[in-house]
């Protein structure tokens, strides 16, 4: 990625929005992300941009609100001048960093901004992750009083080595509360679970599958462990205090993750989300169902997003853009009246047709077989990579096209 804003075009830095480059359309969807960059403890394995210490006014947990508030201002304006109609947010989603670090009222205001800034639209999905520690019946009402529909839980796993590798400090019989209290709240619930840890057997990982499941939530999301360079966790693998994880061992969970969770009723729209289908959803495709995140399902879809808060990446049309990272930088900046976005890159018709391959492919509704070649096709098809039921019309992964991806997405884009 570029350090710096391209010029020649009007980037947010400069409180516009290039109109061509953003490709003013109504049609187009938007989604809103606020990037909430607090943690009580740092995990090993995390790269994301997170902080375990505030910073002072606007840049810490008690005031970091009125932050996001002043962006939200800027961000409404901005499009407005480029010239997008307003369109409200189809979703929105709170992430870090451990958003429910605030309190929930500030949560509230912050969702309530976004709200007489952007509007949101009719349905709207409105997500915040939790931290399992950080929640009580209070305040997951609080929220769903608010406008929150959904909450996902940081569940990883419930076998306590693996918690404690990945230094994460919850408890594992804290999961069945908070699961249940967000469900009395009314609130859709989310867990999430992480595979591959250093140290996890196949056991392990069939014990986190099945507690997840015993909860009944209507979403579950598994994702494979990538461990980061410059990461506390990468750090151990290298000096051979964890050991190094193993691509079949990742396949072979994957691979129980999707039988478990099947069995279970859960059923793939993304490769590492799995929804389960509400009373008279059964015969739906799977990312139509209630549960099957919009806003995961945003970001597939190539549509527009504008994210919020340090560190926080934007995307509009042609256009790509990202805050600056520090939490003090952010606040002085957004206080002042400033726009943070501190670099950025326009996508040209290439990389633009590569991404919508990378992203479509990883969904269950797949891509149109005829924007590609016949044989190519066919050829993936032989090699059981994509489900012959879907052709002529589409193009989906098969369970084993599902672990190979990357493979299927080179042969589409040769």
């Amino acid at each position: 990625m570029s350090p710096t804003l391209p010029t020649g075009i009007e980037w947010p830095s400069t409180g516009r929005l290039d109109r061509a480059a953003a490709e003013v359309a109504a049609a187009r969807p938007l989604s809103l992300y606020v990037h909430v960059p607090f943690c009580s403890v740092r995990c090993g394995y995390c790269d994301f941009n997170t902080y375990t210490v505030g910073f002072g006014p606007g840049a810490e947990p008690g005031s970091f609100a009125d932050s996001v508030l002043a962006e939200a201002r800027l961000g409404a304006r901005v499009l407005a001048e480029a010239g997008f109609a307003p369109r409200p947010a189809t979703s929105v989603f709170f992430g870090g960093g451990t958003p429910s670090l605030l309190a929930a009222a500030d949560l509230a205001a912050i969702l309530a901004a976004l709200r007489e800034q952007f509007g949101l639209a009719p349905g709207a999905e409105v997500t915040t992750e939790a931290n399992p520690e950080s929640v009580t019946p209070r305040y997951l009402e609080t929220l769903a009083g608010a406008g929150f529909t959904r909450v996902s839980f940081g569940m990883q796993s419930s076998v306590p080595h693996v918690l404690a590798t990945l230094d994460r400090t919850h408890r594992p019989e804290r999961m069945p509360l908070v699961v249940d209290w967000a469900k009395g709240a009314g609130l859709h619930t989310s867990v999430d679970l992480i595979y591959g840890t250093p140290g996890e057997s196949l056991a392990d990982w069939r014990a986190s599958l099945e507690a997840a499941v015993e909860l009944a939530p209507s979403h579950i999301s598994a994702y494979a462990l990538v461990i980061e360079e410059g990461t506390k966790m990468a750090a151990q693998v290298r000096r051979g205090q964890l050991p190094t994880p193993s691509d079949d061992d990742e396949a072979d969970k994957y691979e129980l993750a999707d039988s478990v969770l099947g069995a279970a009723g859960y059923r793939w729209y993304e490769i590492s989300n799995f929804a389960k289908p509400a009373p008279g959803e059964e015969h739906l495709p799977a990312s139509r169902l209630a549960a099957a995140s919009k806003h995961n399902l945003a970001y597939w879809r190539d549509h527009d997003w504008w994210g919020l808060g340090p560190g926080a990446h934007s995307h509009v049309g042609a256009l790509r853009w990202w805050n600056v990272k520090h939490p003090r930088a952010y606040a002085d900046r957004v206080n002042a009246g400033l726009s943070p976005a501190a670099a950025g890159e326009q996508l040209d018709a290439q990389i633009r047709e590569l991404e919508r391959v990378l992203l479509g492919i990883r969904t269950s509704d797949g891509l149109a077989a005829a924007d590609f070649p016949a044989d190519v096709v066919a050829g993936l098809a032989a090699q059981g990579l994509i489900e012959q039921a879907a052709l002529p019309e589409r193009i989906v992964l098969t369970l084993r096209g599902r672990l190979l991806a990357d493979t299927v997405v080179g042969a589409l884009t040769d």
